[in-house]
């Protein structure tokens, strides 16, 4: 067999390689092509010829699946129907990008790209209840996947054992007269392969460290809420207290675990003085729900803090103003808490604390199932 290779050029030569590339994978070619890590082999799922030459270049038994390549973020929804949590999250920090993600899968026969296509080809993309999906952040893989249409999996382009090629030569010095086309982008952007994390029930592992590290894994799966009142004295050290328990609650853990699982509650005070302690009405209404604030301490409100928040939770409408006065870019990550100002309860007694603290916590319930965690 002859190995075709297209220079991925000009814009009109760039266009008619792309539709080669698509068409040949739909025939059931074997397509090199560039990513932004390395060089990639793919295959359309939807053709057995295909799927059995990629294993034999691949080495690969039918017992092992392929990793899912997509153009576009939004097609993850024919793999992964109702993603949600940290699956979704690092979809919508992290792609298109350097990283494959495994997520658990329900009941396979159920997704749509099964009942688009057929069981027969769930074992090349599906193992165990699991898959792995790469959205490449590189125009010319993205075009190529999108014009294919079919499903398509893929693996670095050498054979078993031998280094991922990050250029088209090192694809061709391993593959010539063993695929059918090559398409050629030059040096790959990060000449190393991808990252790859494996997501389940309590969070995530990184199976490989490519171009993210450990660092930049832990900063896109985390969560930072914060909560904002006036003195943070009452009412956000107690909204603090109650969306730890709430969170805990919502995640099957206990509330010292929320760290380790990516979650980061905090508040501060548009007006408040660094080092107060927590109101005692707060103290009491807490302690009543078995909810320890006694450390508590006041900050005033930070920059910082806003542009790390990924959720902004002020008590009241002009709370929300300040915050965006401070930070415009924090304008669709802040909102009120209840539809209606939260009222401060300074001066109350245990009564209006209470009743203020139950407000809080609805609220805070209401809210979460509006928040992706």
């Amino acid at each position: 067999m002859n190995t075709k290779v297209l220079k991925l050029g000009g814009e009109g030569e760039y266009r008619n390689a792309i539709r080669e590339g698509a068409r040949c994978l739909a025939a059931g070619g074997l397509v090199v092509f560039p990513t932004e890590t390395v060089y990639g082999l793919g295959a359309s799922v939807t053709n057995p010829a295909a799927m059995a030459r990629l294993r034999e270049v691949k080495q690969r038994g039918d017992d092992r699946p392929f990793t899912v390549h997509i153009g576009e973020r939004s097609a993850v929804g024919r793999f992964v129907p109702d993603l949600r949590g940290l699956g979704r999250r690092l979809t919508e920090r992290a792609w298109p990008g350097p990283l494959t993600l495994i997520f658990q899968v329900g009941e396979i026969q159920a997704v749509p790209v099964i009942r688009e296509t057929s069981t027969d080809h769930a074992g090349a993309m599906y193992h165990n209840g699991t898959i792995g999906i790469r959205c490449p952040d590189d125009r010319r893989a993205a075009c190529l996947l999108t014009e294919a249409r079919e499903p398509v999996v893929a693996a670095s382009a050498n054979p078993a054992g031998a280094s991922a090629p990050v250029d088209a030569d090192g694809a061709l010095a391993a593959l010539d007269g063993r695929v059918d086309l090559v398409l050629d982008g030059g040096k790959t952007r990060y000449a190393k392969p991808s990252t790859i994390v494996h997501l389940n029930a309590t969070g995530y592992h990184i199976v490989r460290e490519g171009v993210l590290d450990r660092q930049t894994i832990q900063r896109l799966t985390s969560v930072n809420i914060l909560l904002v009142c006036t003195g943070n004295t009452c009412r956000s050290p107690m909204g603090e207290g109650l969306l730890r328990r709430i969170l805990a609650e919502h995640l099957g853990c206990r509330e010292h675990e929320l760290a380790a699982r990516g979650y980061h509650v905090e508040s501060a005070g548009t007006g408040a003085a660094s080092g107060g302690a927590a109101s005692p009405g707060a103290v009491e209404a807490m302690r009543t729900r078995g909810i320890d604030i006694t450390g508590h301490v006041a900050k005033p409100l930070a920059l910082d803090q806003i542009n790390r928040a990924d959720h902004i939770l002020a008590m009241t409408g002009g709370h929300v103003d300040t915050v965006i006065s401070k930070s415009a870019d924090a304008r669709d990550r802040t909102m009120r808490i209840d539809e209606v100002d939260i009222e401060d309860p300074i001066g109350g007694d245990n009564a209006v604390y209470a009743r203020c603290a139950e407000r809080i916590e609805k609220a805070l319930r209401r809210r979460l199932k509006e928040i992706s965690l």
